[in-house]
């Protein structure tokens, strides 16, 4: 994921808007994401808000209407208010929306990884064919399952002017650390799984 957003960063505007959604998204955006101007983040901190994303990001597209931006989100968080690109084609809000799309809720199924020793319930995503629902809303869409694809497509959303949704297949089973388990300090932190 951490790749994606940085390729993202590399070739987007100086002046450019991320807004995060909530789990291994947020925490590879804030990580990857290169902030070159002021007022340049806008995320729910943590307070678990899947969803968060969508609604806020076409938000940003009005309060900054002069930046470009950009919406990253799971597979399963862009799920939960998926409805609102009824919103994106109502009002032409040109928001660049990345899927990350691991076909699991990552934060839950790393938690279960580490915390309860693989017994994974609930976590596994079973996504729609994004591209039908896109083109229900006509949204352009592009898909990116190859790590030589991704750099052309970026630039393929950069350059359209309007909404465009990039799903980008990741790693299924990627996690994010360094982590704090429940109930401990920044003493008792995870760097990786061997650590757990």
């Amino acid at each position: 994921m951490g790749e994606v957003v940085k390729a993202v960063s590399d070739q987007s505007p100086d002046n450019s808007v991320l807004v995060t959604d909530v789990g291994q998204n947020q925490m590879f955006s804030a990580r990857y994401f290169k902030f070159r101007s002021k007022r340049s983040i806008v995320t729910s901190g943590g307070l678990g808000t899947m969803g968060f994303c969508l609604p806020a990001a076409i938000g940003a597209t009005f309060g900054t209407p002069e930046r470009m931006v950009f919406a990253f989100q799971g597979d399963g968080g862009f799920q939960m208010n998926i409805q609102e690109l009824g919103t994106v084609m109502q009002t032409g809000a040109p928001v660049k929306m990345i899927v990350l799309n691991n076909t699991y809720l990552g934060n839950v199924r790393q938690w279960q990884q580490m915390m309860f020793n693989c017994r994974y319930s609930c976590t596994h995503m079973m996504n729609p064919d994004y591209n039908k629902v896109a083109a229900g809303y006509g949204i352009p869409y592009k898909r990116v399952e190859k790590r030589e694809e991704l750099k052309d497509s970026i630039a393929e959303m950069i350059n359209f002017k309007g909404a465009f949704i990039l799903e980008v297949i990741v790693m299924d089973e990627e996690n994010v650390m360094p982590m704090i388990p429940p109930g401990n300090s920044v003493d008792n932190m995870i760097f990786s799984l061997a650590d757990n």
